[in-house]
């Protein structure tokens, strides 16, 4: 395992930040299993955890306007660091109007122990919630969540539906290799929920 303080990396005009490595899943899919970087990017294994302070200084030295957008994913959950996400949001949203994403497994609130949905109201734009699968047993056996004794799957489209009225863009994504029925059930569960389904494609 190869580690840096690649703290923001680029794909294409986006700029991704890479806050954590911590996760509460071990996702049968994750891209951590294949590699220290995603999308062809230096390695995303921090040598430690950033605080605050290193993330905006690091923010500070990237051309923030010249993005697409700014998205809120590396290789570990963000809301794990939800202070730290929040204040370097806050620190983007008074330097530039560049859209910024969170791209999110939807557990925050465990994560947290309260709900954290309105903590994005006016600092986020879209946030991306990893649906990840039809129900909450195939969930569970895909996503491996460290939290026991509690429905994952419904606190994740429990925050899905909170969120939704808190930021002004909210989607449920799964990967294309979960296969056509999969993908029909997990559509049907986002059209109950009123939420978009994004089914996106899984690089290795």
């Amino acid at each position: 395992m190869q580690k840096a303080m690649n703290i923001s990396y680029e794909i294409g005009n986006k700029l991704y930040l890479n806050i954590t490595n911590k996760c509460p899943c071990s996702c049968t899919f994750c891209i951590r299993n294949n590699g220290d970087g995603a999308y062809g990017s230096d390695p995303l294994w921090l040598e430690h955890q950033p605080n605050e302070e290193e993330v905006i200084a690091n923010l500070k030295t990237r051309d923030l306007d010249s993005y697409e957008e700014i998205i809120f994913c590396g290789y570990g959950e963000p809301t794990c660091e939800l202070d730290i996400l929040l204040a370097a949001a806050r620190y983007i949203r008074s330097v530039s109007k560049t859209p910024i994403r969170l791209n999110t497994n939807g557990l925050g609130n465990l994560i947290n122990k309260r709900d954290i949905a309105h903590d994005f109201s006016g600092l986020v734009d879209t946030i991306s919630i990893s649906l990840n699968a039809p129900t909450a047993e195939e969930y569970n056996a895909v996503t491996r969540p460290s939290f026991k004794d509690v429905n994952c799957f419904e606190e994740m489209l429990s925050f899905a539906k909170r969120v939704q009225k808190k930021v002004p863009n909210v989607m449920l994504t799964v990967v294309d290799i979960i296969g056509e029925d999969e993908i029909k059930r997990s559509q049907a569960v986002a059209d109950k929920a009123g939420i978009h389904l994004r089914v996106r494609p899984y690089e290795d």
